[in-house]
């Protein structure tokens, strides 16, 4: 366990970190939590919007579509302001 995720969670989690302060440098505040009582949850919520939810059906941000629908959600909520 790292930083209370499981490591595979874990890593994804690091993954679509790493590549979204690559596309927002500075924009952003992205935070984990690990949930050591159930595992498989792995959610993305932007401008308290759920917009990825492995738990719901969208499994990992494992390729670009997936990445893409998260980039437009957060390109869309910097625009709001």
């Amino acid at each position: 366990m790292v930083g209370g995720l499981m490591p595979p969670l874990c890593s994804q989690y690091q993954q679509l970190k790493k590549e979204l302060e690559k596309q927002f440098p500075g924009k952003l505040e992205i935070s984990g939590e690990g949930t050591p009582q159930v595992t498989g949850w792995f959610e993305v919520t932007i401008a308290g919007k759920l917009v990825h939810s492995k738990m719901n059906g969208d499994g990992f941000v494992d390729n670009g579509i997936k990445l893409s629908k998260i980039v437009a959600s957060i390109q869309e909520a910097l625009a709001l302001g």
